[in-house]
């Protein structure tokens, strides 16, 4: 699973509402045709707009600060990432995890990294249990995690402590909290530098698109660029949540 984020996690003085979580599910052994399927809508993406192969698409700073990549005209770099979100939702062997928190009415102490990532793995975890990934599905399959940028102590720990303690609230009123810790995601989590990652670069658009749906920027609200993550429904993961119409954890 490859994770990016959109938004700020803090709770004080925060300049976001939402903080959100995307991760793109892939089967190891579809991984390679997948990564092939992204290098050649990248190579179309060179010859229609001149979007160089090592440029990375980082789906919020390729609308507002651009830096060498102001030499594409903004609407076409917004064009670059509907094509995106499209090739994305062809990837039939993909899966893609949603979290969103709103931070409105929630104490100054909770913990927004936490509780997103928290979500994230559990739905990942459970996914895998039950077998509802799309691609090869075998009996005792296992999952990684690799998320974007540094490495982080917090989600670490977090993902080391689901292992022994990860208290699920049960569906039975009354009876209080279940102790389901992890079996099916294996090792530390993977820290990729999403400028030499397609994958990574994939997850940072899913969650760019649901960010902007909850809280689009000027630009992203005129242009209908607010709508887009509608475009990447087909790969949705919606038994994440199946009470939503689109599968996002809302928390």
């Amino acid at each position: 699973m490859y994770v990016d984020e959109s938004g700020d996690p803090g709770m004080i003085n925060s300049p976001s509402r939402h903080f959100v979580l995307s991760g793109l599910v892939i089967h190891e052994l579809t991984w390679l045709a997948t990564l092939d399927a992204l290098i050649d809508f990248r190579r179309r993406m060179r010859t229609s707009f001149g979007l160089k192969l090592r440029e990375e698409i980082h789906a919020a700073r390729f609308i507002n600060k651009p830096a060498d990549l102001k030499r594409i005209a903004r609407h076409d770099r917004l064009t670059i990432l509907r094509h995106f979100a499209d090739e994305i939702a062809r990837l039939q062997e993909i899966s893609v995890i949603n979290i969103v928190v709103d931070k409105a009415g929630k104490p100054d102490d909770y913990d927004v990294f936490d509780k997103a990532w928290q979500a994230l793995i559990q739905r990942f975890e459970n996914t895998i249990i039950h077998r509802n990934f799309p691609g090869p599905n075998n009996p005792d399959e296992r999952g990684m995690v690799f998320a974007d940028g540094q490495p982080s102590k917090q989600l670490t720990g977090l993902l080391r402590r689901m292992r022994r303690h990860n208290p699920i609230p049960s569906q039975l009123a009354g009876a209080g909290y279940r102790n389901i810790h992890l079996k099916k995601v294996i090792e530390d989590p993977v820290y990729r530098d999403s400028r030499h990652s397609l994958m990574v670069q994939a997850a940072d658009l899913c969650a760019f698109l649901l960010y902007q749906k909850f809280a689009p920027n000027k630009y992203m609200r005129q242009s209908g660029g607010a709508n887009y993550f509608a475009r990447i429904e087909p790969v949705l993961c919606k038994v994440a949540c199946p009470r939503d119409p689109h599968g996002i954890v809302r928390l």
